[in-house]
C-alpha cells in the first residue's frame, strides 16, 4: 500500500475550464504556476501543475477563482493514458483536487469579484461576560513545586 497525497499553492495561469460529462457531472480543469526553490544562479522557477476538480468543487472554482488567483489545492496524483493528434501514446500526470481553499491576500478578492466593502469587512468588538472574566484566584489549588516529586 502507497501514500498518494499532494498539497499546492500557486498562480492560476489561465482561466479555469467547466465541463459536464454526459451525466451531467461538472468537472472543471486548470493549470497553477508554483514556485521552485531558487537555482543555483539565483533565478527563480517555476513548475506548471495541470489540476482536475469535479461536482461542487468543479464549480467552487470557476465561480470564485480566475487567472492569477492564489490557490491552495490539496490531492492526489492521476496519471492518464491517451494519444496525441499524431497518434503517438502520451502519458498525462494530474492532481484530482479533494480539497481547494483561497490562498491569496485582501487584494486577491478583488481579482475573484468577491470583494467586500470596508463596512462589511469590519469585525464586531469581541465581547466578554463580565462575571466570566472576573475569575477570583481562590479558585485554583496552590501546587507545592519545592522539587520533591511525589512518585
Amino acid at each position: 500500500m502507497g501514500l498518494n497525497v499532494v498539497a499546492l499553492m500557486g498562480r492560476l495561469v489561465a482561466e479555469p475550464e467547466l465541463r459536464h460529462t454526459t451525466s451531467g457531472v461538472a468537472t472543471c480543469t486548470f493549470r497553477i504556476a508554483v514556485d521552485r526553490s531558487y537555482s543555483k544562479d539565483g533565478e527563480r522557477k517555476a513548475d506548471f501543475i495541470d489540476i482536475v476538480t469535479w461536482r461542487q468543487t468543479a464549480e467552487f472554482v470557476c465561480k470564485y477563482f480566475h487567472k492569477g488567483s492564489m490557490i491552495a489545492v490539496n490531492g492526489s496524483i492521476q496519471t492518464r493514458n491517451y494519444e496525441d493528434k499524431n497518434g503517438n501514446k502520451r502519458t498525462a500526470f494530474e492532481v484530482v483536487a479533494g480539497g481547494v481553499h483561497f490562498a491569496g491576500g485582501k487584494d486577491d478578492g478583488a481579482q475573484r469579484g468577491t470583494s467586500q466593502t470596508s463596512a462589511q469587512r469590519t469585525p464586531e468588538p469581541f465581547k466578554t461576560n463580565a462575571a466570566a472574566a472576573d475569575v477570583q484566584q481562590e479558585e485554583f489549588a496552590v501546587i507545592d513545586d519545592s522539587g520533591d516529586l511525589p512518585f
